[in-house]
């Protein structure tokens, strides 16, 4: 299977992934050999990790460069993971050069405290400025866990969400495993990626945990349909009606859904 990975912490000495471009480069071939074919570069853009566009472009150039100097059948994109708090800081100009992949939706980062006062009217004054907004792990952030209703609500306006492939199977604890398989039987899941970080910490491993997970039967769909039209800006495809058996890990527990 041939995947795009569409959050992915590649580039080098930017934030908290990789330290040098040996290091992304470690992450490359770890991503290639698990069939991930586009990495979309997503360096955190925040108050810890100020980063700008025109450095993310030329990252986003010298590891693609190295890539294709040895050979890796990896496509490298540019893009960003915007906290909330940074919103309004980054120049209207500027915005659009930290899309996903070029195209017309931002990925912007969930909140990791149970309150966060106007994230909802944040969202939504972007999507009045004509941004598509896509939420990153969403399944992981207490604000969520509080309000589950309110993401219902964001994804019928029209915003995305992408989860972390690790939160399926338990690696970011049984809470957070659990509030993930109640937004896929809830349809809140559009897209999978990795959100790797290194090699081995935090590796970009996406197939593995769909197919532990039980979702197998959408994986074309979340690693390759749904990214593949954030990219280009095309429309978003429909979910698959396929049957969908959530399976039973070390901390988790089953439930089954039929979409006929």
């Amino acid at each position: 299977m041939s995947m795009i990975d569409l959050h992915c912490h590649v580039l080098p000495g930017i934030d908290d992934g990789p330290r040098a471009i040996e290091d992304s480069l470690l992450l490359a071939r770890a991503a290639a050999s698990a069939g991930i074919r586009t990495i979309v570069a997503t360096p955190h853009v925040s108050r810890e990790y100020p980063n700008d566009a025109d450095t993310i472009a030329r990252l986003v150039d010298d590891v693609s460069a190295r890539l294709a100097a040895e050979g890796l059948p990896l496509e490298l994109r540019g893009g960003a993971e915007i906290a909330m708090t940074m919103v309004d800081r980054i120049a209207p100009e500027e915005l659009p050069r930290l899309t996903l992949g070029g195209g017309p939706w931002l990925l912007i980062e969930c909140p990791f405290t149970s309150l966060a006062t106007g994230f909802d009217v944040l969202l939504e004054k972007l999507q009045s400025q004509d941004h598509r907004i896509v939420i990153a792990h969403p399944e992981r952030s207490p604000f969520f866990h509080r309000d589950p209703q309110l993401l219902g609500s964001l994804a019928r306006s029209g915003i995305l969400t992408s989860i972390t492939a690790g939160s399926l199977i338990g690696r970011f604890g049984g809470r957070v495993q659990r509030f993930t398989r109640e937004l896929v039987q809830d349809e809140l899941v559009h897209n999978v990626a990795s959100d790797a970080h290194s090699r081995t910490g935090r590796p970009p491993s996406i197939q593995v945990e769909l197919e532990q997970s039980g979702l197998s039967p959408l994986a074309d769909w979340l690693t390759q349909a749904v990214p593949a039209a954030i990219l280009a800006g095309d429309q978003i495809p429909s979910r698959p009606p396929v049957t969908i058996s959530l399976q039973k890990t070390r901390r988790g527990w089953s439930r089954k859904k039929n979409r006929g």
